[in-house]
């Protein structure tokens, strides 16, 4: 029941601060969207920041494995491909959470900033090491970056803009960019 409950915050949390945004979601607008009390957000998490360190926690583990497992026993463009193929797959699985990273991963002072720096580390430390690997002349971080980023906002594009185009469309448009 406990962690039923605990996943109920975390979802309503979710949908509410991809929708909303962070500061404009208050720990009465979770519970009641969750049909929590008030205290079983405290209980569950101690406070609204302790709740948005394991949102962003949760979502780079999921999202680092995802990328990880897509790109294992792969290398050079093949593995582009499947890193590509695979976040825009985890955009459209997830896009409370792809808003949530967009939004949060350029803004300090937060609480949860750390978690932000994993999502950075992590998932694109995956897609670093496979340009790494299929580009050894070109600067592995900033190419990376610009690749997840790219990869990202397109998929966001995509989900709120052409949700008719299929994620074949959306992963060739985002690999001709790279080509």
């Amino acid at each position: 029941m406990a962690s039923s409950t605990r996943q109920h915050i975390v979802d309503a949390a979710l949908a509410l601060v991809a929708d909303r945004g962070v500061a404009a979601t208050s720990v009465d607008d979770i519970a009641a969207a969750a049909g929590v009390a008030k205290g079983s957000v405290f209980y569950n998490f101690g406070s609204k920041e302790a709740l948005f360190e394991a949102i962003i926690a949760e979502g780079v583990g999921r999202l680092t494995a995802a990328l990880r497992a897509a790109a294992a026993g792969l290398e050079g463009r093949a593995a582009i491909e499947a890193l590509v193929g695979e976040l825009l797959a985890q955009v459209q699985a997830h896009p409370d959470f792809a808003r949530l990273a967009v939004a949060e991963a350029f803004r300090t002072g937060r609480t949860w900033q750390d978690s932000i720096r994993q999502l950075r580390e992590d998932a694109m430390g995956t897609f670093a090491a496979v340009v790494a690997s299929a580009w050894p002349e070109r600067d592995a971080s900033l190419t990376a970056a610009g690749l997840f980023g790219a990869t990202l906002v397109a998929g966001l594009d995509w989900l709120v803009f052409q949700p008719e185009r299929s994620l074949a469309d959306v992963r060739e448009a985002v690999l001709a960019t790279v080509r």
